[in-house]
């Protein structure tokens, strides 16, 4: 059999496995299917690897194995899922590994945040290329320990050129096994030659907490960027943290732009701040039984929390944030989040292929519906087109359901804050100015003839210094630009310095704590201790799923 046939017919059966799964799932645990029924879905079958049959002798072009992965993996699985919800999904093998990546929280490699850039050449006539930058290495990894720096480009890796490569084809030559070499070869601006590092791959931390710190004295911050296999332990880490610094007067979670993750790290989250026997979540499902999720331990700690949430807080974030919500634990502010509440199954397909299949809704403790409708609605409109105010509008059509102490809260669309904090868009300034990385490439040249101190704070001759920069680099702007902008011009400055003469970790910090969110967010501790020591004094913890 030639090869290019083995791999159609591996496609084919992989589709037909996928329908086999989709099929038991179906009946499994509910009445057995009527004649009629496995009947109808036979001949569907049948219909499927007829067409498929006609295309394959029939079509313009000879079907090359890559354009029939085309046909099976991103046409005629995908559609079959996204007809079902915008959730279903079916990931091949490299996506199947991606994804397994993610939720371990880890991977080997050399360990540093890359990007493509454009590459302006000498010649002006010449279009311009793209390369590939380091925008960090991580602390404490080999890209770290190396000495490689913001701003250095990858010119081959093992010998080969990166030319043409996106920053998804470099990165994979830059992961393989542990304990294995891979010779990078960089571009540093002021080394009189290229430079080679011989990094020996490692395990590489990827952690979901990725910022913890006080930014205020007694007032806890801990960002959450999804939800793996450590999330749980880190967020536990970082209130020992700090609880070992002295008293903690207040916490803020900030779970912007979290998509979610995996639902028992949610359940262990929520677990740190509820009472024992709080329920975090339910699920209701039709092929499998229902199931209520409950705080195991439990937490006495006094202080209030706030949680921050934007429209990009999704799924196992928005159980946290509900559960907390509905128990009367925290304050929810920001904007009303994502409404993903579809629990997928991921089921093995073959060849690491897996179909992540909804199986459950997800419910609040009071009984919302975190997912909001996606009736008649394309992807595109589900994911992108969609109500970027802070809290719906029309709340007749949600539903009502009640907090432990007797508060409205609304299902059915997504977790909706009890304050909001709207979202600060860039303006065309700013976005000129990201665009041509200006800050990132100002840090390069700043630094290239000087350190700073941690001390360090952007002044008038710092700042002449990036006008003068922005006008060597031909960016335009007028002072009018600069003063209307000035703090934020200043925090972009500094994150960016800090960043390459100190590492991630301190630039994330120094951005933080300029955040007009974050301070906005802490503002509301007061009302949250308000609400959890009126919901203490009044009301008995909620252990229904719903009332």
């Amino acid at each position: 059999m030639a090869p290019r046939t083995r791999r159609a017919l591996f496609s084919v059966t992989v589709f037909l496995a996928t329908c086999g799964v989709l099929g038991s799932i179906i009946s499994q645990k509910v009445a057995a299917q009527s004649a009629s029924d496995e009947s109808t879905l036979r001949d569907s079958l049948h219909q499927f690897t007829n067409v498929y049959s006609l295309v394959e002798q029939n079509y313009a072009d000879p079907l090359t194995s890559d354009k029939t992965d085309k046909v099976i993996y991103d046409g005629a699985i995908p559609g079959m899922l996204h007809v079902l919800d915008p959730h279903s999904n079916f990931y091949d093998p490299k996506a199947f590994a991606q994804m397994r990546e993610d939720q371990h929280g880890r991977y080997y490699g050399v360990g540093m945040s890359i990007q493509p850039q454009p590459d302006k050449p000498a010649d002006g006539d010449k279009p311009a290329t793209t390369k590939i930058v380091v925008l960090a290495p991580f602390e404490g990894t080999p890209s770290y320990k190396a000495g490689i720096k913001p701003g250095d480009t990858i010119l081959s890796i093992d010998g080969k050129s990166t030319d043409g490569m996106d920053s998804a084809a470099v990165a994979s030559l830059l992961k393989g096994p542990r304990g294995s070499h891979v010779s990078v070869t960089m571009f540093r601006e002021g080394s009189p030659k290229n430079l080679v590092f011989d990094l020996v791959r490692d395990e590489i931390p990827q952690p979901s907490v990725d910022l913890a710190f006080e930014p205020k004295p007694g007032i806890g911050y801990i960002h959450v960027k999804q939800f793996m296999e450590t999330t749980s332990r880190e967020v536990g880490d970082a209130l020992d943290k700090f609880n070992d610094a002295g008293t903690l007067n207040g916490l803020v979670i900030d779970l912007r732009g979290n998509p979610g993750g995996l639902l028992n790290e949610a359940v262990n989250m929520s677990d740190k701040f509820l009472q024992k026997g709080q329920i975090v979540v339910s699920q209701k499902g039709r092929a499998f039984p229902d199931q209520v999720y409950r705080a195991a331990h439990g937490s006495d700690a006094k202080y209030p929390i706030v949680v921050l949430v934007n429209r990009n807080t999704a799924s196992a974030a928005e159980i946290v944030s509900g559960a907390l919500q509905d128990h009367d634990r925290a304050l929810i502010v920001g904007e009303t989040t994502f409404g993903k509440g579809l629990v997928q199954t991921v089921f093995t397909i073959s060849e690491n292929s897996g179909l992540a299949l909804t199986t459950y809704h997800y419910y609040t403790p009071s009984g919302r519906l975190i997912q909001r409708n996606y009736d008649h609605m394309s992807l595109y409109d589900y994911y992108v087109v969609r109500d970027g105010s802070s809290t719906p509008k029309d709340k007749s059509n949600l539903e009502v359901k009640l907090t432990d102490s007797g508060r409205t809260v609304y299902g059915g669309g997504g977790i909706t804050p009890d304050e909001k904090i709207d979202n600060v868009k860039a303006n065309a300034f700013q976005n000129t100015l990201l665009q041509h990385y200006a800050f990132f490439d100002f840090a390069r040249f700043y630094l290239g003839s000087r350190t700073i101190p941690k001390d360090f704070t952007v002044d008038d001759p710092v700042l002449q210094q990036f006008k003068g920069f922005l006008k060597n680099s031909k960016i335009d702007y007028t002072d009018d630009d600069i003063t209307k902008n000035i703090d934020w011009v200043k925090e972009s400055i500094k994150t960016d310095l800090f960043t390459s003469q100190f590492g991630q970790l301190e630039g994330l910090k120094v951005r933080a704590e300029w955040d007009p969110q974050i301070n906005k967010a802490m503002t509301f501790l007061p009302e949250a201790r308000a609400l959890e020591d009126h919901n203490k004094s009044s009301q008995k913890p909620l252990t229904t799923a719903s009332r």
